[in-house]
């Protein structure tokens, strides 16, 4: 059997004026004459975002959901290159604190999965630097916060520019830049344009880091449409990690539009591939990619009470 454990992704549709992603941009900056005034501003918003993140895990955790993806988009402007001399984290370090202590009282998985921007196989060496000043963000983040780093956040490949095997080998060269404790917070998702699940799959057991399958990325984009054979990899990219395996599940939006994703989840494609992975792994943990956020979740939920097969364990965890 096989617990299957599912979470949702920064906004909740339940909750009014809770986004923890309210920002401001370089214009808007540069338009408050008073430059610290107006740094001050951004650690006012940053602390509403941070804010707003505590009143999501509380509804969250009175919900039974034990697996959440922060925004990447709590502090605005960080890493600007006209900004490179605000300490952003400084002020913010004692209110993440409260993030982690709800996250770990309540044994909450928490990850990132930072902006397409992070791109780590670039051919441009400013690109692969800010890149990898974005994801020491992240773990800084992750640091005041006290939640282990290890395997807590998730990133494509990165930019295809016609020529697969060329970079997918830039990625590898350009990993030996990344910062050992950055790379052990690192994990890869297949996508659905530029780069397979065996394209992944190659640079996860060349590098030793986990994949993130992404069933739908895949179904929209593969050469070898056997998924199924390639389960046991996946799973062995995963031995070295202390957390269940993870993967990401969205629907198609319409036949026409099938790379973006749907409002809620198909059930039927999720057991499809629920019942295609069953008893191979002791636990999943699923990150819903869906526009209506937990509302898709409980949705989903209600949708699996009907069910037979299954045996629900809590309000977002149920056995296969």
């Amino acid at each position: 059997m096989t617990i299957v454990r599912l979470g949702y992704v920064a906004m909740s549709m339940e909750l009014i004026n809770a986004s923890p992603s309210k920002t401001m941009t370089f214009h808007q900056f540069q338009q408050i004459q008073d430059r610290e005034a107006a740094i001050r501003k951004l650690e006012r918003i940053t602390l509403q975002n941070i804010n707003n993140t505590v009143r999501i895990l509380k509804h969250t955790i009175a919900s039974e959901i034990h697996f959440y993806r922060l925004t990447s988009r709590l502090i605005p402007l960080a890493n600007h290159e006209e900004l490179q001399d605000w300490d952003y984290m400084k002020p913010i370090k004692g209110a993440l604190r409260e993030i982690g202590e709800l996250a770990n009282t309540h044994q909450m998985r928490m990850d990132f999965h930072p902006d397409h921007f992070v791109v780590l196989n670039s051919e441009k060496k400013h690109i692969l630097k800010n890149s990898i000043s974005s994801l020491k963000m992240h773990y800084l983040l992750l640091k005041y916060m006290g939640i282990h780093p290890l395997h807590r956040c998730v990133i494509h490949v990165g930019g295809h520019y016609n020529d697969t095997e060329q970079s997918l080998e830039r990625f590898i060269n350009n990993w030996m830049y990344v910062p050992t404790a950055i790379q052990n917070m690192i994990m890869l998702e297949n996508d659905d344009k530029s780069f397979t699940l065996e394209d992944t799959l190659y640079l996860c057991e060349k590098l030793d880091i986990p994949l993130v399958f992404d069933y739908h990325h895949h179904l929209a984009h593969h050469h070898d449409s056997n998924w199924v054979a390639h389960w046991d990899r996946v799973i062995q990219t995963w031995r070295n990690s202390s957390l269940p395996i993870k993967m990401h599940i969205s629907s198609p939006k319409s036949p026409e539009m099938y790379r973006h994703h749907s409002d809620y989840i198909d059930i039927n494609m999720f057991f499809k591939f629920l019942m295609a992975i069953k008893d191979s792994v002791p636990q999943i943990d699923c990150m819903i990619e869906a526009k209506r956020k937990d509302k898709a979740l409980f949705k989903l939920m209600e949708e699996i009470k009907e069910r037979k097969d299954i045996e629900i364990i809590d309000g977002s965890t149920f056995r296969i």
